[in-house]
């Protein structure tokens, strides 16, 4: 979880850092997500093939569940505390302190990536930065999802942690293609008790 100007990266890895525990009891299980969630990020996975990096992985919960699903799946996170409790948990996978600006993978390398809720602190100047990073590294007809706050315009709010953005799925939609991707599917989902959920899967686009 991170941001690409140095100071709100800085106010990120921080105020994650402080309430790291917390943040882990909370939302640091598979169990605790939504069943639907589960059931999309299964059925994303099923399409990709090659190695997975969950980006912004936080205590490792999503990595351990690509994995589970068959794929080589690693994890990146800023946070230090969140790598050390991924790595103690899931002791079988890699997990490394990163955020997206410079992924440590290789052009086209990869089989897809995951950015669940991950996105969520780059202001809407920023976020053209890691997923230009992402198309950088996914291959040709390669797997990107995005999980993150849905809202009808682009805007803040006070998140529980730092500031965070909404943004409607359409405009973020269109962030993804501008930084080459073809936009498969976009989910949305409202209810009592939690924020406006959305989510968008898309391919790497082919290089002309």
């Amino acid at each position: 979880m991170e941001n690409t100007s140095a100071a709100p990266c800085d106010t990120v890895r921080v105020s994650y850092s402080a309430r790291s525990q917390e943040y882990t009891d909370l939302f640091g299980s598979v169990s605790s997500t939504h069943p639907s969630d589960r059931a999309l990020v299964r059925s994303w996975a099923a399409t990709l093939t090659g190695p997975v990096v969950d980006a912004g992985c936080g205590p490792g919960q999503w990595t351990d569940f690509l994995a589970e699903c068959g794929l080589a799946a690693s994890g990146i996170d800023l946070v230090p505390e969140f790598v050390e409790r991924a790595r103690l948990q899931y002791p079988h996978l890699s997990f490394d302190i990163g955020g997206f600006e410079t992924v440590d993978a290789a052009d086209e390398s990869l089989g897809g990536v995951l950015s669940w809720y991950s996105l969520i602190h780059h202001s809407p100047q920023d976020i053209r930065t890691p997923l230009a990073e992402f198309a950088r590294v996914i291959r040709p007809g390669g797997g990107l999802l995005v999980g993150f706050f849905e809202g009808a315009t682009v805007e803040t709010f006070d998140h529980a942690v730092t500031t965070a953005y909404r943004w409607p799925v359409a405009e973020l939609g269109q962030e993804l293609v501008t930084a080459g991707f073809e936009v498969i599917e976009t989910l949305t989902r409202t209810g009592s008790g939690h924020r406006p959920h959305g989510a968008i899967t898309a391919l790497r686009q082919h290089t002309r």
